[in-house]
């Protein structure tokens, strides 16, 4: 098999994708939480991406990923038996577990993606785990089996009722605190403003809250500043501090401010990649 090969290619919705990647190095030494840096060819920008699990035994690393930029669109080309140019890892620090009994980790959208091995990897290392996943709609909804099989309990949420229960993430997890579920720690990974209120809930009935920022990161390496948070008014690199922080010190509102920055230009580069061109895009 050869090194950063395609082994598995599963389409969940319209726009997300899993891979499986020969990785032997990287799954031999990768944890929950942790990130790769990958390229798909030679000329390709260098992107981080969460893997949502590993096999040490068959070499390979899982890579949920959706499919909105020009390097995810140019993965999505990618079939069985295709590989990357490169991946370098494992990166950032795993997701920490020790002295931990029960938590409920909440997902919002793609977010949900990176709560997989989050979620899974607490219940494989024993804590007793409540996972609520969250969509706008019944077409949005992935990983419903894989939570269930990988999980103690599983709510599946859809803003429009299309699907599972009506209403928001936020809801719910007042909602199993209020009839007097007990948690060590609530883990939240989605978009900001969802994590933001996460947080606040978990604070209202003094539970320790996680936020994942993961979805921040552009280089990996903290050389770029562009993962740069304020952590408890201390300037924090995701990609090297984290990417897990304590979600009662995040500053949502800078957070929240930031993320919104480059939206044009991110919709702007949401173009067709076409295989046949060698990777050139094009503008529908």
């Amino acid at each position: 098999m050869k090194k950063f090969e395609v082994t598995y290619k599963r389409r969940l919705n319209d726009n997300m994708v899993w891979l499986k990647i020969y990785a032997p190095l990287v799954a031999r030494k990768a944890r929950p939480g942790q990130f790769i840096i990958l390229r798909t060819d030679e000329f390709g920008e260098r992107i981080p991406l969460t893997m949502a699990g590993h096999n040490e035994e068959d070499g390979t690393i899982d890579l949920i990923y959706a499919a909105v930029g020009r390097t995810t669109m140019l993965m999505d080309q990618l079939e069985v038996g295709d590989c990357l140019a490169d991946v370098v890892g494992p990166l950032g620090k795993p997701t920490n577990m020790e002295g931990l009994k029960r938590v409920c980790v909440v997902g919002g959208g793609t977010g949900n993606a990176l709560a997989y091995p989050l979620a899974t990897g607490m219940h494989a290392h024993g804590v007793e785990t409540v996972m609520i996943e969250g969509f706008k709609t019944k077409d949005l909804v992935i990983l419903e089996d894989e939570f269930r099989e990988g999980v103690d309990e599983l709510y599946v949420m859809t803003d429009d009722g299309s699907y599972g229960e009506k209403g928001f993430t936020t809801a719910k997890l007042e909602e199993l605190i209020q009839a007097g579920e007990k948690f060590d720690e609530v883990i939240a990974v989605g978009p900001p403003m969802m994590m933001k209120f996460t947080c606040q809930i978990a604070e209202k009935y003094g539970i320790h809250s996680v936020a994942s920022l993961t979805a921040y990161m552009i280089d990996g390496t903290g050389m770029c500043g562009g993962c740069r948070c304020n952590i408890g008014g201390e300037d924090k690199f995701v990609c090297v501090d984290g990417p897990e922080f304590d979600g009662a010190l995040v500053d949502w509102d800078e957070l929240i401010q930031r993320s919104a920055y480059y939206s044009e230009q991110e919709a702007e580069d949401r173009a067709h990649v076409c295989r046949l061109t060698g990777g050139v895009r094009y503008h529908d």
